[in-house]
């Protein structure tokens, strides 16, 4: 297991106005977006933890990493050649949701939001390059228990990914990151999941046919839904 607590912070403004879809770049909003940028950039503190796990005990729609059993059919067939992976969260930190705005300044609280996400992206792009330098690895593909709307892996099961990294408590002392009761994380702008080599680049987002998506990395794909369901494992 290895914590990663002095990520370089790359923020741009380009970088969050494209975030935010901005078609009108006008004054106000540009100016506005480049004061918060220069409020996050020296106190933001994104931090990723990671640990070189082990795919074991493969059934038709469960298997065991580092030793916890995940139950996703998506994930066994994905993970069918696979045997060395690796799990992570990811935050924006703590730091930044610290920063507050009253409750008449709503768009300054959703202009910070995207600022937030755009340092976590950055944070987990960084995690990803690390691995690859670190553990001679080529393309990585990630999948997040209960992200977006596929259903297969439920977000119940952060409880396992979490216990990979000594639990609950142990991951908030070490980066910060506190897991709900409805397995949601704090800071918000936190991810976590399972990078794990592949030839063909995989998106959650290939096997969600929701079209209103401002987050889709990947257009949906039913063929490789139905490659998923006639799987033979």
């Amino acid at each position: 297991m290895e914590v990663l607590n002095n990520i370089p912070v790359k923020l741009e403004l380009e970088a969050v106005l494209k975030r935010m879809h901005v078609r009108n770049k006008t004054e106000t909003i540009v100016d506005n977006v480049q004061e918060l940028i220069e409020i996050v950039r020296p106190i933001a503190k994104p931090k990723a933890i990671y640990e070189v796990s082990y795919v074991e005990n493969k059934n038709e729609d469960s298997l065991d990493i580092g030793g916890v059993r995940f139950t996703s059919r998506v994930l066994r067939v994905n993970l069918d050649k696979v045997e060395r992976v690796f799990p992570y969260i990811v935050t924006c930190g703590r730091e930044l949701d610290e920063i507050d705005f009253p409750p008449d300044e709503f768009i300054k609280s959703y202009y910070l939001d995207q600022i937030k996400e755009t340092v976590l992206i950055s944070a987990r792009s960084y995690l990803e390059d690390y691995l690859k330098r670190n553990y001679a690895l080529g393309q990585l593909s990630r999948m997040a228990p209960g992200a977006g709307s596929v259903e297969d892996w439920p977000i119940a099961q952060q409880e396992g990914l979490f216990s990979i990294f000594g639990g609950r408590v142990k991951v908030e002392n070490l980066i910060g990151v506190k897991l709900t009761d409805k397995f949601l994380m704090i800071p918000i702008k936190s991810v976590s999941g399972i990078f794990f080599p592949t030839e063909i680049r995989f998106e959650a987002c290939q096997l969600c046919p929701r079209d209103t998506c401002m987050g889709r990395r990947a257009p949906y794909d039913p063929d490789l839904v139905k490659k998923y369901r006639r799987a033979v494992l």
